[in-house]
């Protein structure tokens, strides 16, 4: 493989092989999706935190945490309980990364 200074290049060349890495970048990427969706639910529902929270009986941390990227819980759970406040309903698809 030819050599490069690009550091995206570089990394993707570590990392490419290695399963437990991509996994790893797969779950917080789909964390970080979740957080948006429950932001952007909220903020279209004209909602605070701590109106949400009221919602779904939780303390306004919880909607701050959710809201984080870097959650370690599950979210989808949470999700669907905002969802069903919001008389949403969560669907999710799994598509191809290519």
């Amino acid at each position: 493989m030819p050599k490069t200074t690009d550091a995206v290049k570089i990394i993707h060349q570590m990392i490419a092989d290695d399963p437990t890495i991509k996994e790893q970048i797969a779950l917080e990427s789909l964390n970080s999706e979740i957080a948006q969706l429950i932001y952007d639910a909220r903020m279209n529902a004209r909602l605070t935190q701590h109106q949400l929270a009221d919602l779904i009986h939780v303390e306004q941390s919880v909607i701050e945490d959710l809201e984080d990227a870097d959650y370690q819980d599950n979210p989808l759970i949470m999700l669907q309980k905002i969802a069903t406040a919001l008389n949403q309903r969560v669907k999710m698809s799994l598509v191809s990364s290519l």
